[in-house]
């Protein structure tokens, strides 16, 4: 969520990075000021007020003392009338105060100044690629390749449960472990902890990250207890500090998490949702950082080499994204997109969102660092996939089939402990 001190002193930058979005928050920041100086104006006079109503007191008792009953009766006369209005001050003061709070809500994050202006994924700007795309003459779509090997069974999760729902088997379930390990390794060995948080969240942890209330629609809500299945570790991870204070000295801190994750996304007809490619429910392995502001963009960096050197031990040619203005997510200031090529699809899959939030989730969830001076500021929140396992697993299989059996990668081995799939 914006500061609205920063909107109130930045109004037409904040207006012109929000166009970076194809956004026109014109009426929406100015109400937000306006209803802030409505906010402002009640909370100062409340304040005269009650100063004036402290005064009041003391004045009362010594001017009864004093025989000016005349004077100390228009005195408590006043300090009567100024608590029934200081009771109106203080509703027009919450009122205010829970407004502004709504319209910031749907106000999302200013980009950073590095991200050009865009509609859509078409307009994203390719960074750096890694590999060589190979289109080989037996190139095969994962979803042969499960069915032929006995890997992964879609019609079973259907019956099951419904579409994008799989059931892994044998050695599609072997693999899934496998990178699932490997992927947390690669994490703690780069000095990430290792945190198992809860699979379902509250609506303070959703609206503190930024889920609530922009994709309420997206997420499977568990309505008797009010409560949602996470869409990622992100959201339950980094919601272990909200109401936090840190100390300057703790950061910054590292997090990783592997979890199942679930996603009500519509879906659509045709090979860019078919098998791996679309899911409801999937695993994830996610690392989430927190940082002082000086240092949240070398971590930024840090964080995408670290998700390039996974897809580079699994010998899968990438590319590197800095997504556009209009295809960032609501609560980002910077993200890349990590995408690998999928030879049986001839086609590049995204695997990894990694992103910068600067303070915009700091502040919806009033995470802050203090500092050696005893000062304190919002914190930087960063969180990325490393790595998304459908599209990891699609490509692996895709790109590694020679005809009859798919090879599985050197840095995988010893996690699957077998080197084949026939």
């Amino acid at each position: 969520m914006l500061q609205i001190a920063h909107i109130r002193e930045n109004r037409q930058s904040v207006i012109e990075a929000l166009r970076k979005r194809k956004i026109d928050a014109t009426a929406d920041i100015d109400h937000a000021i306006a209803v802030d100086e409505k906010r402002r104006h009640a909370q100062y006079t409340l304040d005269q007020n009650l100063a004036e109503a402290k005064k009041l007191a003391g004045e009362i008792g010594k001017l009864y003392k004093e025989g000016k009953a005349d004077q100390a009766n228009a005195a408590k006369e006043k300090s009567t009338e100024l608590k029934t209005y200081n009771q109106q001050l203080d509703q027009e003061l919450k009122e205010a105060e829970s407004q502004l709070r709504a319209i910031l809500a749907t106000i999302p994050n200013t980009p950073h100044a590095s991200v050009k202006e865009g509609n859509s994924a078409e307009e994203n700007e390719s960074l750096r690629t890694w590999g060589e795309a190979i289109d080989a003459d037996h190139a095969t779509p994962h979803w042969d390749l499960t069915s032929k090997h006995g890997l992964i069974d879609f019609e079973l999760g259907v019956k099951i449960t419904g579409a994008g729902f799989p059931v892994y088997k044998g050695k599609g379930a072997k693999l899934q472990r496998a990178l699932i390990q490997f992927f947390i390794d690669e994490a703690e060995k780069a000095g990430y902890e290792e945190i198992i948080p809860p699979l379902m969240i509250n609506e303070e942890s959703g609206f503190g990250t930024g889920q609530l209330p922009d994709k309420d629609g997206q997420m499977y809500h568990a309505t008797v207890d009010n409560l949602f299945l996470i869409p990622t570790a992100e959201v339950p991870i980094t919601n272990l500090y909200r109401d936090v204070i840190l100390n300057e000295k703790e950061l910054p801190i590292k997090n990783t998490g592997y979890t199942p994750c679930f996603r009500r996304e519509a879906g659509s007809y045709g090979k860019e949702v078919r098998g791996l490619n679309r899911l409801h429910q999937f695993d994830k392995v996610e690392i989430v950082q927190i940082s002082k502001a000086s240092d949240s963009y070398a971590l930024l960096e840090e964080m995408l080499e670290h998700a390039e050197s996974l897809l580079q031990k699994l010998e899968l040619p990438y590319r590197v994204l800095r997504l556009c203005g209009g295809d960032m997510g609501f609560t980002a200031a910077l993200t890349y997109d990590l995408e690998v090529y999928s030879a049986g699809q001839s086609r590049w899959l995204e695997v990894s969102s990694i992103s910068n939030f600067e303070t915009f989730q700091a502040n919806r969830m009033k995470l802050r660092i203090k500092a050696s001076d005893g000062s304190k500021e919002l914190a930087h929140t960063l969180n990325g996939s490393a790595l998304a396992l459908p599209r990891i697993v699609a490509a692996l299989l895709e790109n590694n089939f020679d005809g009859k059996r798919i090879k599985i990668p050197e840095a995988l081995v010893p996690y699957t402990r077998f080197e084949y799939i026939e």
